[in-house]
């Protein structure tokens, strides 16, 4: 899976048809890292969790693939542009509906993401779009995009080599080290062993700048 924007937005208002409502369907690309939590990602809010947002609606993702058909599709001023166009908080490049599945997992960082459903539009689409049409066309065009939900983080893993470097070696790696501490499958004895070289490694950096070395 490559992303290539990650986008979000918070609820806004928006008139369609006399009617004066909020969404949280536009989204903006943001720059560098963002925390991705159980139901949403930072900085990106649903307007209405009856039917949005949530545990099994926590990211929506759609393919960059698909907006090539969109664009000869839809007309000026209507044409959809990548980056979040539809709404999705996730605009990926190698992950089309026809070739996941529900259940499958992916990395995003250092989180674990599942597929669960597709996505089924409501009538906030046609009003971002301002065109009656473009719930009919998103359905019947099988471009749907799709939700994860957010299983949980991997955990910090040292190798087997490394963790005898660091038990045998006479000068331990300080940053090999500092991950031990954080491997929650390493026996508390070990961790309390590499806690102790740790704090002599520590000491002894802070005794050679003291001394000029």
């Amino acid at each position: 899976m490559k992303l290539v924007s990650v986008n979000v937005g918070l609820p806004r208002l928006l008139t369609w048809r006399g009617a004066t409502f909020k969404t949280g369907i536009f989204k903006t690309a943001v720059d560098g890292r963002i925390m991705l939590r159980t139901t949403n990602l930072d900085g990106d809010r649903q307007a209405d969790l009856s039917v949005h947002g949530g545990p099994d609606k926590a990211v929506y993702s759609y393919p960059s693939e698909r907006y090539l058909a969109w664009n000869a599709e839809l007309p000026e001023p209507y044409a959809a542009r990548p980056r979040g166009a539809f709404g999705e908080n996730f605009t990926t490049e190698g992950l089309l509906e026809t070739a996941v599945s529900i259940g499958d997992r992916y990395r995003a960082g250092s989180a674990v993401i599942r597929v669960t459903t597709p996505r089924l539009p409501c009538f906030k689409l046609a009003a971002k779009f301002q065109r009656d049409d473009i719930l009919a066309r998103f359905v019947r065009s099988g471009r749907c995009g799709f939700y994860f939900s957010v299983l949980g983080r991997d955990e910090p893993t040292l190798t087997v080599a490394e963790v005898n470097r660091l038990y045998t070696g006479k000068s331990p790696d300080p940053e090999s080290l500092q991950r031990s501490q954080h491997v929650k499958t390493l026996p508390k004895s070990w961790r309390e062993r590499f806690r102790l070289d740790l704090r002599g490694a520590s000491n002894s950096d802070i005794r050679l700048r003291r001394s000029g070395h």
